[in-house]
């Protein structure tokens, strides 16, 4: 298997609900037969039905599972704003933005249905301008 991840689904119970929030946030998708695809760097995020999400994968109750979205930003600035647009967009705060035991400023958010996404900024974590994310090598010595 390679080591990628191509979509990103996540069971929502009001897909324009979902949409609406998303587009809040200012990601932009495509609706195509009550399934939201939202390009998101190299992968993509895609909003479906919870009910048709369960039937598809076979089980009877999806849950939303032990789960956290996680988008490292720039600035510690950066990270108040997103938690404040989550906020305006129907997002609840379920961690303020704060100092990190890295070094770092981070937050979490639920959206309207519950899932979590955490931003922070990391200053270990480099960013390309296309927001694109290298990690460092945790192996090396400094």
């Amino acid at each position: 298997m390679e080591q990628r991840i191509s979509l990103v689904t996540l069971g929502v119970t009001d897909v324009t609900r979902a949409k609406a929030f998303y587009e809040h946030l200012g990601w932009h998708g495509q609706e195509v037969e009550g399934t939201v695809f939202i390009q998101a760097g190299g992968l993509a995020l895609v909003l479906w039905d919870r009910d048709k999400l369960a039937d598809d994968a076979g089980i009877d109750n999806p849950g939303t599972g032990a789960l956290t979205l996680a988008q490292n930003v720039r600035s510690q600035a950066e990270v108040d704003e997103l938690m404040a647009t989550a906020v305006a967009a129907g997002g609840t705060v379920t961690k303020p933005a704060r100092e990190t035991f890295y070094g770092g400023y981070a937050g979490y958010f639920a959206d309207p249905d519950g899932h979590l996404w955490e931003i922070a900024w990391n200053p270990g974590f480099t960013l390309a301008p296309d927001g694109t994310l290298t990690l460092p090598d945790f192996g090396a010595t400094g």
